[in-house]
């Protein structure tokens, strides 16, 4: 007896449709482990850089620069032009922070360039601008430790809700 050994025409495509989810399959977990790169802020522009030398005025920093990403008042004027390069790994992960640049315009009492500096994350403490927040010293307390610590506040909070003197 003879036994043939083949594939019926239903087997062929169910075999090409195995083949090509399977491929579909592996081409989207593979799309998955490339990771995503955000370009934020302020690109600085070499040429338009070279316009504004030391002694250039603060109108013609706004014109050739545009307007900056942040401005600071404390000894004197300046202007701050602000780049951030993100990359997140997989979708659904944070943003990581891996590149930093901060194009920094100082000005006299005059209103007149007095320096231009150029800043890298190498050159100060990283910190998260999309949260909007500012880590500070001391520590956080929950409400339960403000109360064991005798903490005034909490333990005020206590006694008014209470209504105990």
């Amino acid at each position: 007896m003879c036994v043939k050994i083949g594939f019926f025409k239903s087997d062929r495509k169910m075999l090409s449709t195995t083949a090509l989810a399977l491929a579909l399959a592996v081409g989207g977990l593979s799309s998955c482990q490339t990771s995503e790169v955000f370009h934020n802020g302020y690109v600085v522009d070499e040429a338009a850089l070279a316009l504004v030398p030391v002694g250039s005025s603060r109108e013609q920093v706004l014109l050739s620069l545009g307007t900056p990403s942040t401005t600071a008042t404390f000894d004197g004027e300046v202007f701050y032009y602000i780049s951030q390069k993100r990359v997140r790994p997989v979708a659904f992960m944070k943003q990581q922070l891996v590149e930093q640049q901060i194009l920094a315009i100082y000005f006299d009492k005059d209103g007149v360039v007095s320096q231009r500096a150029n800043y890298t994350m190498q050159d100060g403490k990283v910190f998260d601008t999309i949260s909007r927040t500012t880590p500070t010293g001391g520590k956080d307390l929950t409400f339960l430790q403000q109360l064991l610590a005798g903490g005034g506040g909490a333990a005020n909070s206590v006694r008014n809700i209470l209504g105990s003197y």
